[in-house]
């Protein structure tokens, strides 16, 4: 797997610590840069990537603004927040807009880089002490605003793969765990994702915390 990143941070000195940290990782090339979301958007209209690490506090246009444009325009494309803030108002709302996962700066390289593989994929990662924060918040939303399990229109084999979703694992990992092929987890997503008019995984797996259809 050789993945494209660009790096979306207003600092150029972290924008080149990401980058040395990056390239020690022989299938992962830092193929742009850009100094804020609006730049960012820029460079995909010629150049599309894998995955962008994305800032949130940017002049112009900060980094919620840029996740909910980009995945407007290049849904495929891996938006994978690193910030500085563990503030749960930013973590909700990036997901919200479809990011896939939400770092601090503060974790070790070795987690940075799990987190882009994990989200390529498929994977949703959230810094501890974050998740800490915005998994209660995900859980105490109303009856009134989701629906009863009861209401749900799927199958046992779709709620076990829902149920997967929500508790972090990859397409490979649910595979695995159900006996299916890689495949055909896919098209249950898709149909999943139909279903209930959403997005992507990052989504779905929201909608499993908040309608409690995960065991954590």
């Amino acid at each position: 797997m050789n993945l494209n990143i660009l790096l979306v941070e207003d600092q150029a000195i972290v924008r080149q610590g990401l980058k040395i940290i990056l390239e020690q990782d022989p299938s992962i090339r830092v193929a742009h840069e850009a100094e804020n979301g609006r730049k960012a958007i820029e460079i995909l209209q010629n150049h599309i990537v894998d995955v962008i690490l994305m800032d949130i506090r940017m002049p112009v246009m900060n980094g919620i603004e840029a996740t909910r444009e980009i995945k407007k325009q290049w849904p495929a494309i891996k938006v994978l927040i690193l910030t500085t803030f563990n503030d749960e108002e930013y973590a909700m709302q990036a997901l919200k807009e479809g990011a896939n996962g939400f770092l601090l700066k503060t974790s070790e390289s070795a987690k940075l880089l799990d987190a882009i593989y994990s989200c390529m994929n498929g994977g949703l990662t959230i810094h501890d002490e974050v998740a800490a924060k915005v998994m209660p918040r995900l859980l105490q939303r109303t009856k009134k605003e989701n629906p009863s399990k009861a209401t749900h229109p799927f199958s046992s084999r779709e709620l076990a793969i829902i149920k997967l979703v929500g508790e972090g694992q990859t397409n490979r990992e649910i595979a695995e765990k159900l006996y299916l092929s890689v495949g055909t987890v896919k098209n249950h997503l898709t149909l999943i994702l139909q279903k209930l008019d959403l997005r992507d995984r990052t989504q779905l797996a929201i909608y499993a915390v908040r309608n409690e259809l995960t065991e954590h």
